[in-house]
């Protein structure tokens, strides 16, 4: 994977990839153009990248005893919001008012990245990550992806490793 120059980075960088670059973490830019008709922004990146969708991962925004958490889970499932707040140390959880989710990421639905939030929350990543030596997250913007290793995506967001997701 190589990391992006400054120039690179100045010239169509996200908050995510400033983050990275700044982090020192190796990571690869995939840019697809994005179709706003398609019904799934995660399952549309893993078909543009040709990409396995069990490596592709959706961040997901939610409320666990009205505290805002963040979910990265594979677009190949869905999010188990019990499981969620068990992750946490939380009784309930459910999906967050998409505007407050953007208003506190400062990103737009089906671009927001767990790297490079306007507000750090606390972030639990589905244990299936790691499985692979490389997963896939929204560097930020729709159309633009992220390629990883998920310990490096884990350490930068102090994330928890628990299991998630629903297949």
């Amino acid at each position: 994977m190589a990391k992006k120059s400054k120039k690179q980075q100045q010239s169509g960088g996200t908050p995510a990839t400033v983050a990275l670059t700044a982090a020192g973490v190796p990571y690869t830019v995939h840019a697809y153009e994005h179709d706003p008709a398609h019904p799934s922004y995660g399952e549309e990146a893993a078909e543009a990248m040709g990409v396995s969708p069990e490596r592709v991962f959706k961040t997901l925004v939610a409320d666990v005893d009205g505290s805002l958490v963040v979910a990265v889970v594979p677009v190949a499932g869905s999010l188990d919001l019990k499981a969620l707040a068990t992750a946490v140390g939380g009784k309930r959880a459910a999906m967050a008012d998409p505007a407050a989710a953007e208003r506190t990421t400062g990103y737009v639905r089906g671009g927001i990245s767990p790297l490079g939030q306007r507000k750090k929350l606390p972030t639990v990543l589905d244990s299936s990550a790691s499985a692979h030596t490389t997963i896939c997250v929204s560097a930020g913007r729709r159309g633009l992806e992220v390629e990883l290793a998920p310990a490096d995506l884990a350490g930068l967001t102090e994330a928890v490793l628990a299991p998630i997701a629903r297949a």
